[in-house]
């Protein structure tokens, strides 16, 4: 068990050039959740940040960019809006890999704070050359 005191954190930049949402979501949730490390410990945030860069790049398998929705609400009666996976990555292409990866992280205020390590570009350049990211492998 890890203790919060031996947590070390690396960075980890991703291309999501022509990946798959599905299979690039779920490997970046597992390295924002520390899975890939032998000191997981399923009440603490032992992972990884993480950088993807061209997610308008992402790739939808299938019909999905026309049949997958995005739904939202309002709270208010009639106040639903469903937005299509076309429109949403020609709009906001970062925030489809966010809320992939986010459906993936717990939901509870320890995978709000694992989401708060996720960086996501529309195009190749990020700000963070600082922090040394390394290439993410996969």
């Amino acid at each position: 068990m890890a203790c919060p005191a031996d947590i070390k954190r690396e960075w980890y930049v991703v291309d999501a050039s022509d990946r798959p949402l599905g299979r690039l979501a779920s490997q970046v949730a597992a390295v924002l959740r520390g899975k890939h490390k032998p000191t997981f410990t399923p009440f603490l945030d032992t992972g990884d940040h993480v950088i993807v860069v061209n997610a308008e790049k992402v790739a939808l398998t299938g019909r999905k960019l026309d049949q997958k929705f995005h739904f939202r609400h309002s709270g208010y009666p009639g106040g639903a809006r469903f937005t299509s996976y076309r429109r949403l990555l020609a709009e906001h292409p970062d925030r489809v890999i966010e809320l992939a990866v986010r459906g993936m992280l717990p939901h509870n205020r320890l995978g709000r704070a694992m989401a708060r390590k996720l960086k996501v570009y529309r195009g190749p350049v990020h700000p963070h050359e600082a922090q040394k990211p390394q290439p993410l492998g996969g």
